[in-house]
């Protein structure tokens, strides 16, 4: 048990986020599933007999306690995966500065405090994983989710500075870029939206592949970024959408 490596989850209890704890768990790593409060960051904690860790990432109290309770109750955490993700889809200049301010504090700022709760311990111990979930939309932009690409787009540059000033440290840092994925949250997303259904429509006629991801299609990427073998891959932006971006 002692040997396990130990995973940190934001965003956990949701589509994408809760498969990658499935699968981290598969692969024999100890999980904290953490989530805003509520039963569902219980059942997936449960499932995979980790940890359940209430968390807002909006929050630096919130994001420094999580921390805290994850380490007392799996130990010292030694990979860091920001999946914590939200938005609504807004043509631009309809949106206002709570908007504004709510896509960036949970989708870019978020994902800093964490890491910066989290990374000190892994340079102490000289090892460790950040794998940052960002977006196709912060590679290429996305129709109605100007700040969401905006947001994602800054969570992928610093995900590479971030791997630059830790390689020397032993620790790795890289970004997952989902394209669209059938999750509760894309759901909401289009339910809110008089014309979601047909902005969706139209992304996945974009995709080579004619079909939306699925959480079981990013978590393997997560899984190696997170394992030893991958300990000589860093700032690295990898994306999982059927063919939609594809890096030259």
């Amino acid at each position: 048990m002692a040997d396990q490596h130990v995973a940190f989850v934001t965003g956990g209890a949701g589509g994408i986020g809760s498969e990658i704890c499935r699968q981290l768990a598969a692969a024999g790593l100890r999980v904290a599933v953490a989530d805003l409060p509520g039963p569902r960051i219980k059942e997936v904690a449960s499932e995979i007999d980790g940890a359940a860790i209430e968390l807002d990432v909006t929050d630096p109290a919130s994001v420094e306690r999580a921390g805290r309770d994850a380490a007392a109750a799996l130990g010292p955490i030694d990979v860091c995966v920001n999946c914590a993700g939200w938005d609504e889809l807004k043509p631009f200049v309809t949106t206002d500065d709570a908007f504004l301010r709510r896509v960036l504090e949970i989708n870019l700022a978020g994902a800093i405090r964490v890491c910066r709760a989290l990374v000190p311990g892994m340079i102490e111990r000289k090892w460790g994983r950040v794998v940052n979930i960002a977006s196709d939309a912060g590679r290429v932009g996305s129709s109605n989710e100007a700040i969401y690409s905006g947001a994602k787009g800054g969570l992928i540059a610093f995900t590479k500075t971030l791997a630059r000033e830790l390689a020397r440290h032993g620790i790795t840092a890289n970004a997952v870029c989902p394209g669209p994925t059938a999750t509760p949250l894309l759901d909401a997303i289009v339910a809110r939206t008089a014309s979601g259904q047909k902005t969706i429509d139209a992304m996945v006629r974009a995709v080579p592949m004619r079909r939306l991801g699925q959480p079981a299609d990013v978590a393997p990427v997560v899984v190696f970024f997170a394992s030893e073998g991958a300990g000589f891959v860093t700032g690295q932006t990898l994306s999982v959408s059927g063919g939609l971006t594809m890096a030259g």
